[in-house]
């Protein structure tokens, strides 16, 4: 039998999605999950959205330009001056999704052995993106104890070495739910300019940053135009995630001519996604503040309860839709995998009911760390982040007493 690759071997699994046969095999016997893993809203879809793939009147759905429609691109641009950001649309290339945007944007900025920083616990994707490109990961680590702020320039500093070509940062923070504030930015700004590096800014969750915080894109950063490159998506901003639209965006021209290469040997982003994007974009402000309002709501609730949890703590999230959360377990994967294969929490419905979590270290690369947390996303309604608080504290008490 041929052998595949060692790059595809040495891929790391996804600690959102590993324990997903289990799931599937729990909801198989008629188990009700509370599916807390994975950043997937149930909040709707803009109306106005799901109208526009109604209206479609084309007889062929056919290609459209490499770097994404006009139109699209010039929308997104109205979309960033509404937050202080004078983009071009030609600064913009539309992706399939974000995840396309970090691989061609790893794959145009990085070289095999290139080394690429990244503040963890990170976005478990980052390490198979740059897997992928043949880079090196170094990591500086965040803590829950500090709110998983930024760590100091000096930690950044000394992971720098001749190999060090970029910076990725999220802001807001999957999976810690961490505003980074605009002193960190000028920190990280120094840093970028000082060793010449690329600063790669994911900034998906931009919408999502609570109680009157400051937000600084990575774009407000002044003299770093030839550095920075911001990834973005309407997957979460507009609970379209199976559209599959993002965006690479930057203002060095030469970077981008690289990048449309990739986009070129892809041929073309989805033409129905982009359709639905165009039309989520404008006119769609009231529904943006009643999700921004629900998420706040969500946010308080969930973490007040989880705090109320014996041996529980997390932070307040300054963004986002996620916290990590540190448990009373010393194995959190073992914990995780257990709820969905042992636990059933019963008599109140008729196959029982269990929470579904993602193990906290698949998105560390230092082995070790975060094997007693896990990430939740508060992406479901307060009365079923009601039961699902209730069902993880009966577990954690049944799992303790083994």
């Amino acid at each position: 039998m041929p052998t595949f690759s060692e790059r595809g071997a040495g891929m790391p699994s996804s600690p959102i999605r590993k324990l997903a046969p289990f799931a599937a095999a729990a909801e198989g016997e008629g188990v009700k999950i509370y599916h807390l893993n994975i950043g997937q809203p149930d909040i709707p879809t803009p109306e106005k959205a799901i109208e526009a793939i109604r209206r479609i009147s084309r007889t062929t759905l056919e290609y459209s330009p490499s770097q994404g429609f006009l139109s699209l691109r010039q929308a997104f641009s109205r979309y960033y001056s509404r937050y202080g950001i004078t983009v071009d649309p030609e600064e913009i290339i539309v992706t399939s999704g974000g995840s396309f945007a970090l691989l061609f944007t790893f794959m145009s900025c990085l070289d095999p052995g290139d080394e690429i920083i990244i503040p963890e616990p990170s976005y478990a994707n980052y390490f198979s993106f740059a897997k992928s490109a043949g880079a090196v990961v170094r990591t500086v680590t965040s803590r829950i104890e500090d709110g998983f702020a930024l760590p100091p320039v000096e930690e950044f500093e000394k992971m720098i070495t001749p190999k060090t070509k970029a910076i990725l940062i999220c802001n807001p923070n999957n999976p810690t739910g961490g505003l980074y504030s605009p002193e960190e930015m000028q920190r990280l700004r120094e840093i970028v300019l000082r060793h010449d590096l690329f600063l790669l800014s994911d900034e998906v969750y931009r919408e999502f940053v609570y109680d009157g915080a400051a937000y600084c894109s990575a774009l407000s950063l002044e003299g770093l135009d030839d550095n920075v490159i911001v990834i973005d998506s309407v997957s979460k901003r507009y609970s379209e995630c199976g559209i599959r639209i993002g965006m690479m965006v930057t203002r060095n021209a030469a970077l981008r001519a690289v990048m449309m290469k990739f986009c070129q040997a892809r041929l073309s982003p989805p033409l129905l996604g982009q359709i639905v994007a165009e039309n989520s974009v404008d006119g769609t402000e009231d529904y943006q503040k009643k999700v921004y309002d629900e998420y706040i709501s969500r946010r308080d609730f969930i973490v007040k309860g989880l705090n109320r949890i014996p041996g529980v703590f997390t932070n307040l999230p300054g963004g986002a839709f996620y916290t990590i959360v540190r448990l009373p377990v010393e194995d959190a994967e073992d914990f995780c995998r257990w709820c969905l294969t042992d636990f059933r929490y019963t008599g109140v419905l008729p196959g029982g009911e269990t929470v579904m979590l993602a193990p906290a270290a698949g998105f560390y690369a230092t082995p070790g760390l975060g094997r007693n947390e896990v990430r939740i996303a508060y992406v479901l309604n307060k009365e079923d982040l009601g039961r699902a608080l209730d069902v993880l504290a009966r577990a954690l008490e049944e799992y303790r007493s083994r």
